[in-house]
């Protein structure tokens, strides 16, 4: 990690790189045509300060012995630790090592050898201890392969700001060839793999590779670490613990059963550590400690603890005053005991933030799988901004506007009990000044949070999806009234500052010990692989005398 922060002049005169080709860097540039043996590339991730994981796959018929080297320098003149691995179809071919006695805060470059070939070259690195002056993240979030290449990935493999990424969630999606983004695929020759929804293990194994075929997954991979946390289409739409709205039992079988295979091809897949002792595949969340500088918690809301999240569709006959509209928040949506995260999670992030807050780290950061400010659909229809109501997707934005409801009642804003539950723990740590770092809504939020009292809860960045498009141009709004009723959102909600729903991208978090620098980016043209990244806006993040402020710079 590099130690010196840049003043924002200086960062704004280097965001001039962004013109740079993929190419220009020698570990992106290995990465422009997949190994015949390693054609998934190469990945590293879930570092601590003396060790971390490496990853690959190896395309073979045969169980097969698999080198892995880790050197101070690309040329491997500097070897640090070596080993040989077996893997098979029991894995699906897959080999995740975790390297320990490192140095905190090393930086490190790997390889694998298999089948008389050598795969490309990764870099990445263990965490710092001690002194940290500066700390680059990219976030990420939501990339559906059906909608385009990952452009987001491969601008950020060369964005030298960066020093880590956290991926919060939709790493895959589980549809079909012919589900959502089916025509976009068939134009540009990214339909999805295998052409059935993913049900079984065999399934998932299939559409994780699919993934990381693309260009600018392995050049990011290779490039740099990757801190990740699940939302819900890494296994199916909208799961809860005993069930899936996207999960249908009579033709697809167990939900205990389809989960399992999911979270098994997840781990196979992706450069992460296998569950501690007594821990499960489910209590996936982490913490990651950047010196003095940083603590990263990273949540899992879907698998553990969450309740049946509210379904409005069930409640569109029900509702028809404002009275009624606010029985149903207040008996349902924010009924007590309705869970995200358990005790057991519950407990870890409180020993995080004591601990961070006792070690005097200035920031205290939040993975976080969806929204988390409150965000209520304002009355679009006496706006004037959804006249023509046979849209399906226009009523029900009107139907919610007209009761003033959340508008997304699966995040956060569904769950209100157990925000403040969340935020109370917090307060209790000493930490109401988190920054969540958010996916899931496939669009940017610069939003400043409080808890249903009014007490300062920090501040949300939330990244749009890399390929999954915003809400608003899904449903078939043109780009005008998409930016209209981002505005209109924007006015009618006291936590959000600001939104976008028009770009697809990523989001660069840059913090040093007293601010930070938020920038939005956009990576357009998603029809080919393109390694271009535009500023959409940036934001300061400094401590106020009520704890963390947003301002746009």
């Amino acid at each position: 990690m590099t130690q010196g922060f840049p003043s924002r002049r200086e960062t704004l005169a280097g965001l001039s790189v962004s013109t740079l080709a993929l190419g220009s860097h020698p570990a992106v540039a290995a990465q422009a045509k997949p190994d015949p043996v390693f054609r998934h590339g190469v990945a590293s991730g879930d570092p601590d300060a003396t060790s971390l994981v490496l990853w690959t796959r190896v395309t073979a018929r045969e169980p097969v012995e698999v080198e892995w080297e880790l050197a101070h320098d690309a040329a491997f003149r500097r070897t640090i630790q070596a080993g040989l691995v077996w893997t098979g179809p029991d894995r699906d071919f897959t080999v995740k090592i975790l390297v320990s006695g490192l140095q905190p805060g090393g930086r490190y470059h790997y390889r694998f050898r298999a089948l008389g070939e050598t795969s490309p070259v990764g870099r990445t690195l263990t965490l710092p201890t001690g002194r940290l002056n500066r700390l680059g993240i990219a976030l990420v979030s939501c990339s559906n392969y059906a909608f385009g290449c990952f452009n987001a990935y491969a601008a950020i493999a060369r964005d030298a700001a960066v020093d880590v990424v956290l991926h919060t969630g939709d790493y895959i999606y589980e549809y079909a060839a012919d589900g959502w983004g089916a025509e976009t695929a068939r134009r540009i020759g990214r339909v999805h793999e295998p052409a059935g929804e993913i049900v079984t293990l065999s399934d998932y194994r299939i559409r994780h590779a699919q993934y990381k075929s693309d260009a600018g997954s392995r050049a990011m991979l290779a490039a740099k670490p990757l801190l990740c946390c699940w939302d819900d289409h890494e296994s199916a739409n909208n799961p809860w613990t005993d069930g899936a709205e996207n999960h249908q039992p009579a033709t697809e079988g167990d939900w205990a059963s389809r989960r399992e295979a999911a979270l098994q091809a997840y781990y196979e897949w992706m450069p992460i550590r296998d569950p501690a002792p007594g821990r499960t595949r489910a209590q996936f969340w982490r913490t990651y400690v950047f010196g003095d500088l940083a603590t990263l918690c990273t949540l899992e809301t879907r698998h553990t603890a969450r309740a049946l999240q509210v379904d409005y569709a069930d409640w569109r006959d029900r509702v028809s005053s404002r009275q009624e509209a606010e029985a149903l928040e207040r008996e349902t949506i924010g009924a007590p005991g309705r869970r995200l995260i358990g005790p057991e999670q519950e407990a870890d992030l409180e020993a995080a933030w004591r601990a961070s807050v006792a070690a005097g780290q200035p920031w205290r950061l939040i993975g976080n799988p969806m929204p988390i400010a409150r965000t209520r659909v304002p009355d679009v229809a006496a706006l004037g901004l959804v006249p023509d109501l046979s849209n399906p997707a226009a009523a029900v934005l009107a139907w919610k506007g007209r009761w003033n409801l959340p508008f997304y009642p699966d995040t956060w804003d569904g769950y209100a009990w157990a925000r403040e539950r969340f935020y109370a723990v917090a307060r209790e740590a000493g930490a109401t000044d988190l920054v969540f770092l958010t996916g899931d809504s496939h669009s940017f939020w610069a939003n400043q949070l409080a808890d249903a009292e009014g007490r300062p809860a920090g501040v949300e960045i939330g990244t749009a999806g890399v390929t999954s498009p915003g809400d608003f141009i899904e449903s078939g709004f043109d780009p005008v009234l998409a930016g209209r009723l981002d505005q209109a959102f924007m006015d009618h909600n006291p936590e959000v500052l600001w939104t976008d729903n028009l770009h697809q991208g990523y989001v660069r978090l840059e913090l040093s010990r007293t601010e930070g620098l938020v920038t939005f980016l956009s990576t357009p043209g998603l029809d080919r692989p393109d390694a271009r990244a535009e500023v959409v806006r940036r934001w300061g993040l400094e401590k106020g005398p009520r704890g963390l402020d947003l301002a746009p710079v």
